[in-house]
């Protein structure tokens, strides 16, 4: 982080000045007063100079991804996991990943337990600021297989739609990979999909048009 100290005869004086040197909005940064400043005896004799320390606040999503990783880190120490916690995020999303070995237990059945902890990570980072960012948490690439998996059942389930001209209905999905399924089925000529039930069981149905 960008930052730098300044001294002057008041700390409004000293914040303008870094402001200027760091070319900077005062909403951009983080000030910190080091030392008030005093005028002294008839405000000429024994003053001390005001001293501040300013400094550029990261980008939203730098911020929120270091949140996330100390978060997520500190989530599996109480865990007693042992794992790798990495990380990147641009301005839309901050995706965050756990590396290791045997980390079934974090995952779950159907990646409940994934979802669970991805919803823990977004709430943590999210509710500090009151700003909030999409968290995206994978465990062990499940959610590359994952996916993986839904495409080649959607499109087995789209070509069965095709040939026999009667409705599927596939099973309870979140509604992640609800989308993963109904992107996969528009790549096909005929059939349509749409969505049917309440959550948790809510599913998608792929039909001709």
């Amino acid at each position: 982080m960008e930052f730098i100290e300044v001294e002057a005869r008041s700390v409004d004086e000293a914040i303008s000045e870094a402001l200027a040197k760091l070319q900077a909005e005062r909403d951009e940064v983080e000030v910190t007063v080091l030392e008030e400043g005093t005028k002294g005896f008839f405000g000429i004799l024994g003053g001390k100079m005001a001293r501040v320390r300013v400094e550029k606040k990261k980008p939203l999503h730098e911020a929120k991804l270091e949140r996330a990783i100390e978060f997520t880190t500190e989530l599996l120490r109480h865990m007693d996991v042992s794992a790798r916690v990495v990380g990147e995020a641009d301005e839309e999303a901050v995706n965050i990943r756990i590396e290791g070995d045997d980390l079934g237990i974090l995952i779950g059945r159907k990646g409940q337990t994934l979802q669970s902890m991805q919803y823990l990570i977004s709430l943590a980072v999210n509710r500090q600021d009151g700003e909030w960012m999409r968290i995206n948490l994978d465990i062990g690439d499940y959610r590359v297989r994952r996916e993986e998996s839904l495409r080649a059942l959607a499109h087995r389930a789209a070509r069965r739609v095709q040939d026999s001209g009667r409705r599927v209905a596939l099973g309870a999905m979140t509604a992640a990979e609800r989308r993963i399924v109904h992107q996969a089925v528009n790549e096909y000529d005929g059939v349509t999909t749409q969505s049917e039930g309440q959550e948790p069981y809510r599913r998608v149905v792929i039909l001709p048009e």
